[in-house]
């Protein structure tokens, strides 16, 4: 079982860097992990450019953040609807699926280690994810992935208040 997770997320990100760095997003390496919301990771410590670091000052990473996270509101004022990404996102997916592409992809699935679904690089194929990669992290972004699955935890927690708490492989 997989969902779309923060793929769209990384892909927004990816365009946001590539336009305020004046390159084709495509030749930008980054990723978003975690929950698809508010608590979701950025891996700034893992962004190139062509396998190229660039400057990161804050106030270019709040920015970009910020970004990312209103693109969607953004997209609805400017267009509407906002269902487009997400079905360009999860057409991808099957396409990786069907054609067993292994592709390596940020996209949910349930983490043990975590106890929720959330998402992390994955070898998407025709099994689904196939493989979990857990890339590297500085601290901050360690301890901002836990918060992110212990805010995923708390939504299920509320969830399951009324009846059966589930264990999170639906969250």
């Amino acid at each position: 079982m997989l969902s779309s997770g923060t793929f769209l997320d990384s892909l927004r990100f990816r365009f946001h860097l590539g336009q305020r760095l004046g390159v084709d997003p495509k030749s930008v390496e980054a990723q978003v992990i975690g929950e698809h919301g508010t608590s979701q990771v950025y891996l700034w410590s893992t962004a190139r450019v062509a396998g190229t670091a660039f400057a990161q000052p804050d106030a270019f990473r709040r920015e970009v953040e910020h970004d990312v996270r209103y693109a969607n509101l953004s997209i609805i004022e400017g267009t509407g609807a906002s269902q487009l990404g997400i079905g360009v996102a999860a057409a991808r997916i099957v396409e990786m699926i069907v054609s067993d592409e292994r592709a390596v992809v940020p996209i949910g699935s349930y983490q043990d280690g975590f106890g929720v679904t959330l998402s992390l690089p994955s070898v998407v194929g025709r099994d689904g994810v196939v493989e979990v990669l857990m890339p590297t992290l500085t601290e901050d972004e360690a301890r901002a992935l836990d918060e992110s699955a212990a805010t995923l935890r708390r939504a299920l927690r509320s969830i399951g208040s009324g009846g059966d708490e589930g264990d999170g492989r639906d969250a």
